[in-house]
């Protein structure tokens, strides 16, 4: 078992399952914290001020090991995306890949990370949605792409940053300092992973991030952004893309499930959204289908009395995609109809296309490792039944 990403209730579990006496196992719980989520130990040998027989059974049974990097690729600008493959997670499985992007700029340090391999929405925009779903992340699968990030950024004490590429520098400034659930899959699927995963990274003796400063973005799952913001206590993102119910029902298939007027129903009853926690509504902006005038003007209308933040996306093309991006013109006279209105209306740049990192181009190689994996497993049920 691997310990790198365990909650605190798990690395008790574990310490029990060595013999470490009860009366200890808050005390050594803490410190293995204190190394895993704050040092970034990865060797349980670097951990000074735990008994040395205590450390030996731990390395015995379990690891501190991180998923493996099978790739980094570096964007011109600045952009990092890293393919990772998982641990199995049972003997048919030869070890799931995901992928999580990093974003630069100069005073912070956006990381992008996935919480499903796979998705099962197929948002007809989204290169992730062209893949089958093959299984959710653990909280630990979660945590660990945060943990692989600071290693790569030398973003713990005593780390490294890497030669090449822009990080945050500054006294206090951490090269991860936002987290965004952006990645593959669609995190209210996988809500208590997701919940647990924020919990780890939210703990102010560990990785102590801001929950202010992580965004859990959402396609409309409806039953779940009251826990999200309950539980959580995160800042929310609303993957949108559309004014009417016909439009979205193309664009975003799970809006036949739960159309505009109950999405935005739970917008507005979203725990602890204010004028300070404004949601934040995702927007692509795709040639000839959602980008002219009376678009903007229905999006106004549409969002009237929320506390709204508006995120445009210039549509990020990918292999084989329907869709064009809007013209710059185009997108500018969107934002300026969405702006006078009152509302914020940032164009996020496009960050990462040349590496296929940017926004919707996400896809690894899953749709192999669940075609293996199934067919092993029928393999083996063959063989068990000769």
């Amino acid at each position: 078992m691997r310990l790198a990403g365990a909650t605190r209730g798990e690395i008790i579990q574990s310490l029990r399952e060595t013999g470490v006496p009860d009366r200890e196992l808050n005390m050594r719980a803490s410190q293995l914290w204190h190394w895993i989520y704050h040092r970034g130990a990865g060797d349980f040998g670097a951990m000074r001020n735990i008994a040395r027989p205590v450390l030996d059974r731990l390395a015995e049974r379990f690891t501190l090991a991180r998923p493996e990097v099978v790739a980094e690729q570096l964007s011109a600008d600045g952009t990092r995306k890293w393919l990772l493959r998982m641990a199995p997670a049972h003997r048919f499985d030869k070890g799931a890949e995901i992928e999580c992007v990093y974003i630069p700029e100069s005073d912070r340090g956006t990381l992008c990370v996935s919480s499903q391999v796979g998705c099962t929405l197929n948002c007809s925009f989204c290169h992730t949605g062209t893949m089958p779903l093959v299984r959710n992340l653990t909280a630990a699968e979660i945590v660990a792409q945060v943990l692989v990030a600071r290693d790569r950024l030398g973003d713990f004490p005593g780390g490294v940053a890497p030669a090449s590429g822009l990080v945050p520098k500054g006294e206090g400034v951490r090269a991860v300092s936002n987290i965004v659930f952006m990645g593959m899959g669609e995190p209210l699927y996988n809500f208590e992973a997701v919940r647990d995963a924020i919990a780890i990274l939210t703990d102010g003796d560990g990785l102590s991030l801001s929950k202010r400063r992580i965004t859990v973005s959402t396609s409309g799952v409806v039953p779940e952004m009251a826990r999200l913001g309950a539980e959580c206590g995160t800042m929310l993102a609303v993957s949108l893309h559309a004014t009417n119910n016909a439009l979205r029902d193309k664009l975003v298939p799970l809006n036949r499930k739960y159309p505009l007027e109950t999405l935005l129903e739970a917008c507005r009853n979203y725990p602890g959204a204010s004028n300070a926690r404004r949601i934040t509504f995702e927007y692509v902006m795709l040639k000839g289908v959602n980008d002219s005038p009376a678009e903007a003007r229905a999006l106004v209308r549409l969002l009237k009395g929320l506390p709204a933040k508006i995120n445009l996306i210039p549509f990020n093309p990918w292999p084989g995609s329907a869709f064009e991006c809007s013209d710059w013109q185009t997108i500018e006279r969107f934002s300026e109809i969405v702006f006078n209105a009152g509302y914020a209306s940032p164009v996020r740049t496009p960050r990462g296309r040349d590496i296929l990192a940017a926004c919707g181009q996400l896809k690894s190689e899953s749709e192999k490792l669940r075609a293996r994996a199934r067919m092993m497993l029928e393999e083996s049920l063959a063989v068990g039944q000769d």
